[in-house]
């Protein structure tokens, strides 16, 4: 049963994670495993390469929660491969109610991430998120090189971002010029671009981890107010109304969006499904504490 339950938790994340404005590693603290997840990927090291080249399969699968990653990882793959259509599909089709869902589900999970004791040190760390989160989600893409260098570093900080809360790591991509090119190497089976991309990725999330890890050991409560920052500052790239006739994306109010648009601003199912994302990050925390 508990592996089930990682498998879900890793699918929801791997939805996220393909949705330009939504982090996996949102998801990851909605739905409890952040910490773990961190440990895990932080313990991939030069201890376990050394365990690896030694065949000790048992030690090294101990060393890195082997059984955790495995479901988490997989779940995530199972999602992008499978559910990415439906997320597109849905996102064309229903913006408005999907984009307000995440918003509610995003706004009441910043609440409940942030540390229950705050101090000044923890509300100056959540406003320095929001701000880094707000700049980061306002920037517009760019031309970038499409050497396999630049792919390497492309995947090495997109997947940083996807374990940051609140910052996506496929707008990161969109902000390098590589979003649609990596999935077009994936959908072409392009193995040079794939493999060069994933070893930035590999590289890029170890590295980053142990960071995060050490933080999250030594400065629990301000790191934990910096992701809730990152995770309200990120709700300015998934407001549901938004003026897309140009090259850049606006922000409107219902209103504003009925006006410019000529399209209804579906206000009644947007409060809806923003209750929709609150009811449930509230009922996942209520039943976690229940059954803690």
């Amino acid at each position: 049963m508990k592996r089930i339950v990682l498998l879900l938790k890793g699918m929801a994340m791997g939805g996220a994670d393909v949705i330009p404005g939504v982090s996996g590693g949102t998801i990851a603290l909605i739905t409890g495993i952040y910490e773990e997840l961190i440990h895990s990927i932080k313990s991939v090291d030069a201890v376990a390469l050394k365990l690896l080249l030694k065949l000790d399969i048992k030690g090294l699968w101990q060393r890195i929660n082997g059984a955790f990653l495995v479901n988490v990882f997989a779940g995530v793959l199972i999602s992008i491969f499978s559910l990415a259509k439906l997320i597109t599909y849905l996102l064309e089709v229903h913006p408005i109610p999907v984009w307000s869902f995440f918003f509610g589900l995003i706004l009441i999970s910043a609440y409940f991430v942030m540390p229950r004791t705050r101090g000044w040190a923890d509300y100056l760390s959540l406003f320095v998120g929001a701000v880094l989160a707000y700049l980061i989600t306002s920037l517009t893409p760019g031309d970038t090189p499409e050497e396999l260098w630049f792919i390497f570093i492309s995947g090495a900080i997109a997947i940083c971002a996807m374990i940051l809360p609140g910052i996506s790591g496929s707008f990161i991509l969109l902000l390098l010029g590589k979003y649609e090119f990596v999935l077009g190497a994936v959908k072409t089976f392009d193995l040079s671009i794939i493999v060069v991309f994933a070893a930035g990725c590999a590289v890029g999330i170890i590295s980053f981890s142990k960071v995060i890890h050490w933080l999250l050991l030594h400065h629990k409560g301000v790191t934990l107010s910096l992701l809730a920052g990152f995770m309200v500052g990120s709700l300015n790239k998934i407001w549901p109304w938004k003026d897309e006739s140009g090259d850049v994306f606006v922000n409107l109010s219902p209103n504003d969006f009925t006006t410019v648009t000529d399209q209804p601003n579906q206000l009644y199912l947007a409060i809806i499904f923003f209750s929709l994302g609150i009811i449930i990050v509230g009922g996942l925390e209520w039943l976690g504490k229940k059954l803690a």
